[in-house]
Parts: structure tokens; sequence; C-alpha cells
């Protein structure tokens, strides 16, 4: 884990936990979530809130999903046009634009977020690359769309699109404006390492957990008894409803739970707005229809008492960079059980807040739930520890743990703005190389767009000539964007 660094650790002022050289300052965040119920919007609007709210002027640029229609917009927000994906609604790929057109919409930002980066974030990156006098960039690496190509696409398109991704990924993060890149744990920072990311500019940034909202206190025993009217045990699993989160998994374990003749109940929280994919997941559970109970997306109170009304939390997908949902069963008072991979290995402790489980291992997975279910002095002990690790765990020391990194790359870029030896510029030999690497980068990007997102070869007529468009101006000059 990389350490605050000691430029941040000596201008940080005990009086103040916010850094005042952010104050006033234009940063342009973009995500590629922002909205939707997931862990991703979450945490970016965490922070998009605490930025706001200490008088950072700051513009949210994000694509337009299939229920933006439904909200107001909010006049810092901008979006962009793009296709929705056919399994996840809720989450889009962006067509081709260029930065100037962001900026005139915007601002020129003195630093530029890049949330979850992908299809927004990479086009973000290219096109930073070409500017004479950039704004220094961070970027949160909060999605891990290796695991998800790996378990979407086919054999032998899986293994081609994480190695492609990862190209992809190293070449762009790279980039030598990018001052600092956010990573949730331990398996992703390796995953980064081996795509190319510059080591001295890794920065583990976990996520926080409201303990207030999330709490043992909303246990609802009303509740308990419409979901287990004979007393069985709750079992719970909150997240999107999609192939990739695991469910197979799931379903398996029910039924082997079921077999043996374990009281339970599984309340299967989320949703999905592609009815085919909820039909799709629900389905799996067939066999074991008269224990599972779906909720649909559940959203502040709700969602709390679900929680805190539960006994057991089940995680079953592998693909979690992180596990917000990990930790607020936790804060909800619910020893956890999950397959030990990604974001949930580096929050639970085995033994003590719940178990990890081999993610293969599906005996295992079913026998320790049926252990914990069956012995409620073991799940006391494990919940009292799994509220107690949540507690050192809030979105204030999160989120002010971004603001002081992001005053360093703001410090750090004016020093070198005005330092005594100026910025070398590459050559003209270095600089057909560049453009050919942007070129290279470009169409590899797309051509991942197109293997990964059939839908957008359904809407050819709309990408791809803006796609040539963009292509076409990337390489008609290298005007600067800022003065």
């Amino acid at each position: 884990m990389t350490e605050i660094s000691p430029l941040m650790a000596a201008s940080q002022p005990s009086h103040d936990p916010f850094p005042n050289v952010l104050r006033g300052k234009k940063v342009l965040l973009a995500t590629e979530s922002w909205g939707p119920v997931n862990g991703v919007s979450r945490t970016t609007r965490s922070l998009v809130e605490y930025l706001r709210s200490h008088g950072v002027d700051l513009i949210v640029v994000a694509p337009h999903f299939k229920g933006d229609s439904e909200k107001p917009k909010l006049p810092w927000e901008y979006r962009l046009p793009g296709c929705a994906l056919p399994y996840n609604p809720d989450l889009t790929v962006v067509y081709p634009f260029q930065i100037h057109e962001v900026y005139q919409q915007t601002f020129e930002p003195d630093l530029i977020y890049l949330a979850s980066p992908a299809s927004l974030g990479f086009q973000m990156l290219l096109q930073i690359r070409q500017l004479r006098s950039p704004p220094p960039v961070l970027l949160n690496f909060q999605t891990d769309l290796s695991a998800y190509s790996e378990i979407m696409l086919p054999t032998p398109l899986d293994q081609f699109g994480v190695w492609l991704l990862a190209t992809v990924q190293g070449f762009l993060f790279r980039t030598r404006v990018v001052h600092t890149i956010f990573y949730p744990c331990s398996a992703i920072r390796s995953y980064l390492e081996r795509a190319g990311a510059p080591a001295d500019r890794l920065v583990q940034l976990g996520r926080g957990v409201d303990t207030t909202s999330f709490n043992p206190k909303h246990r609802d025993d009303k509740l308990r008894r419409e979901i287990a009217p004979n007393g069985e045990i709750i079992l719970i699993t909150v997240c999107r409803i999609a192939p990739e989160k695991g469910f197979e998994f799931l379903a398996q374990v029910a039924t082997r739970l079921a077999a043996e003749k374990v009281p339970f109940k599984l309340v299967i929280v989320g949703g999905n707005r592609n009815p085919a994919v909820e039909q799709q997941v629900q389905r799996l559970f067939n066999r074991v229809r008269e224990y599972v109970i779906f909720t649909g997306f559940l959203t502040g109170a709700p969602l709390a008492r679900a929680y805190a009304s539960a006994d057991v939390f089940l995680h079953c997908s592998i693909t979690e960079t992180f596990g917000l949902v990990v930790l607020e069963g936790m804060a909800s008072g619910l020893p956890v059980i999950a397959r030990d991979q990604g974001g949930p290995s580096d929050i639970i402790r085995h033994d003590q807040t719940g178990y990890l489980v081999n993610p293969r291992d599906l005996n295992g997975f079913a026998d320790l739930t049926r252990q914990v279910a069956q012995d409620p002095q073991l799940r006391t002990r494990l919940a009292l520890s799994a509220r107690q690790y949540a507690d050192d765990t809030t979105w204030e020391k999160i989120n002010r743990r971004a603001a002081w990194q992001i005053a360093d790359a703001l410090t750090r870029n004016d020093q070198e703005s005005h330092g005594t030896h100026p910025v070398s510029r590459p050559g003209v030999l270095a600089s057909i190389l560049e453009h050919i690497c942007l070129g290279l980068a470009v169409g590899t990007v797309y051509l991942m767009w197109l293997i990964a997102v059939v839908p957008l070869i359904v809407h050819g007529h709309r990408f791809i000539p803006r796609a040539w468009h963009v292509l076409r101006n990337q390489f008609q000059s290298t005007r600067p964007l800022r003065g």
C-alpha cells in the first residue's frame, strides 16, 4: 500500500482536515456511472458531495443511462450520448467525442478525475496525451473489466479480452500527466502492475460506509416474520442482478442447503432494468423457489432494514474490486461468507468477521453457511466483530485522503509549471512514434468495444461516422486546449 506522500503529510494542517489549496479549483470528474444503484456510483457521489461541500468547483461528466430521464439534471452535470449495454442498461458505452467540446460545455479544468475509466475515461486519456499543457489526472480503478471479459466472453475471446484490456490500460495509465492511480485492493494492484501501470503512482483507497444508515438498530422483527414465518435463518445477498455476479454459484449453494434440510430463506436484493436478464437469473433458482425471495431494487431505509433484519450475508461474486455491499452488511451487524477473490479478500477477517472460501469450493461455502446458520453463538461473535470493523471505516476518512491526493497533484503541477527547468518537448521522430502509438491505441479500444459490446455493431450507423470524425481530428493538429 502506497502511503501519503511527504508533501501531503507536511502541508496538511492539523486544525483543518481539508486542503485549502482545493477551494475554488476547477475539477472535471468523469465517471462511467452516475445515478444508477451500484458501488461505483455511490462511491463517486460521496466524493463529489464531499468536494463540493468544501468549495471545490466541480462538474461531473457522465454517459446518459436508461433511467436518467427520471431524475432532474443538476446544473453541474454534463451528459454524453452512447449505447446502453443490453445486459445492464444502467451502463452506457460512450460514443466518440472530442475533449475540447466537453471543455466548451463545462470549463477548462485545473484537474481531471476519472472514476472507473472505461469507454469515457479511455477516450479522455487518449486525448489528454496530446494536449500541450494538460491538467494533472487522477484515476480511480473501481471496475475490473478484465474479470468481466473473462466471465462474459466465450473461449478463446475471454483470454483475448483480458490481454487486450491489460494492454490498453497499461498504455493509457502510463501517460505522464497521470499523477495517481487509486486501487481498492491488493489483487487489483497486482493486476495493474502486470498491465504496466507505474508502481510509484499506485495508491490504495478503500471505501467507506455510513454506519448510521447501515446499523443493527434497523432490525425489524415484523419484516423478519414476513420473510421467515417459521423462524428460518435469513440469508441475504445484495447486488445488481447480472450473470457475472455469481448467481449460478449461489443457486447451487441454496440447492445444497435445501437438500440438507437447513431451514432458511434467501433474500436477494437487487434488480436489472433488462427484464430478460432478471428472468434468466431467477430461473437458476427454480428448484428452490420456495426458499428464495427477490425484492428488486432497494435503497435508503428499506435497504438498511433488509440488511439488519437478516442473519448472514452471502457474497458470491468474484468480479468485485472492493465489495461495498460487504462493508454495508458488516456495518449492519452481519457475518459475511464470501468467495476469496477480489476486494472482499481485503475486507473480511477470516474466522473473525466472517469466512473466505476458495472461489471454486462450492461444498466448503455451503458447509460454512450451514455452520454459521445453525450456531447462534458463532453468529453473535462474528457479527460483533464485523460491526466493530465497519465502525473504523468512514466516508469522511476515505474522501479526505482522496482530497489530499488531489491537492498533492495540483501542488506538484504548479511547481513543475513554474520551475526553473523547462519541460522537455519530444523531437520530430518521438512525436511521430507517439502519434502511431495513439493511433494503435484508439484502434485497439474501438476493436475491444466491437468485440465485447455487440450492440455497437447494431448502432454502427451512428458509431462509425463519429469514430471516423474523432480519429481524423486526432491528428490534424496538436493545438493546446489550455491557455
